[in-house]
C-alpha cells in the first residue's frame, strides 16, 4: 500500500509540473487530444500501461 501511495505521488508531482512550468503548452496539448480519434488515444494509453507495468516489473521483480 505504501508503494500505492509513492507512485501516486509522483504522478501528481510529474503532471503538476507540466501545468505549473508550461500551461499554454499543456493546454494546447489537452486541444490535440480533443482531436485525436479515440481509439489512437486508447492505443497510446495501453502503451503507457505496458511500459509502465514492465518498468515497474523490471524494478521490482
Amino acid at each position: 500500500m505504501n508503494d500505492l501511495l509513492v507512485g501516486l505521488g509522483l504522478v501528481l508531482v510529474i503532471e503538476g509540473l507540466l501545468w505549473a512550468l508550461a500551461p499554454r503548452m499543456g493546454a494546447r496539448l489537452v486541444e490535440m487530444m480533443a482531436q485525436t480519434p479515440e481509439s489512437t488515444v486508447r492505443t497510446a494509453g495501453a502503451i503507457a500501461v505496458a511500459i509502465g507495468v514492465f518498468i515497474v516489473w523490471l524494478v521490482r521483480g
